[in-house]
């Protein structure tokens, strides 16, 4: 599972890295069969028990200790948020009282991606706030956008979103993403009006710079 992410050692990758668009084509061409665990089932079942599929819902991946999880239901008081972490540890840490429209779960993000397939849920908005960026050369497929799960991603739909510090991460999400869809996907450097979680704050304290990658899939049509 990936989290947020410290300081980026920029000199450990200075592009896209070179075999991404092979892994993306293979993992596009031989779907992720691993089985799914049962405790993953279970903590589906949970959250879709929670939400009810009466409002439009919203999926923070990795979402820690839940911060920017309570920060989204309460700016979007008409949706439901589930977040999802593998972490038991991080997810008690949450503060205070939860929104009425969240729920919290411990999960595999891999095999809570797939089960929202199987089900046919289609995200009103998809969060990857500062996922660990496995800088390193080698670690390729631990990114994301590098592992084989990742042509799920665009069969929630919605307003998919991923942050990062680390340029080349939003950069290969970017490009990972359009080469699934089929077209160019943009990206771009930007302030947060708010910082999303303490992660975010922390690293606009300390005047890194800040990279996103913003694609609205609810009109498959639509641009970047």
């Amino acid at each position: 599972m990936m989290y947020a992410n410290s300081r980026v050692p920029q000199s450990a990758q200075t592009g896209i890295h070179e075999r991404l668009a092979e892994l993306v084509d293979r993992h596009r061409r031989e779907p992720f069969r691993k089985p799914i665990l049962d405790y993953n089932r279970a903590a589906f079942a949970t959250a879709m028990a929670a939400w009810g599929n009466a409002r439009p819902l919203i999926l923070d991946a990795a979402c820690g200790t839940g911060a920017s999880s309570v920060l989204l239901g309460e700016r979007n008081p008409d949706c439901f948020v589930i977040g999802v972490d593998q972490s038991e540890d991080r997810l008690t840490t949450a503060k205070g009282e939860l929104p009425a429209n969240l729920c919290l779960v411990r999960a595999d993000l891999v095999d809570f991606w797939r089960l929202l397939a199987e089900r046919g849920v289609t995200l009103e908005r998809h969060c990857l706030f500062y996922p660990n960026p496995w800088p390193k050369i080698g670690h390729l497929a631990r990114r994301w956008h590098g592992h084989a799960v990742f042509p799920v991603l665009p069969q929630l739909g919605g307003v998919i979103e991923c942050r990062s510090n680390w340029r080349i991460y939003v950069e290969e999400f970017a490009f990972a993403l359009g080469r699934v869809l089929g077209r160019d996907i943009a990206w771009e450097e930007f302030v947060p009006d708010e910082p999303v979680s303490p992660f975010e704050r922390k690293y606009c304290d300390s005047g890194q710079p800040l990279y996103r990658c913003v694609v609205d899939l609810r009109d498959r049509r639509g641009a970047a």
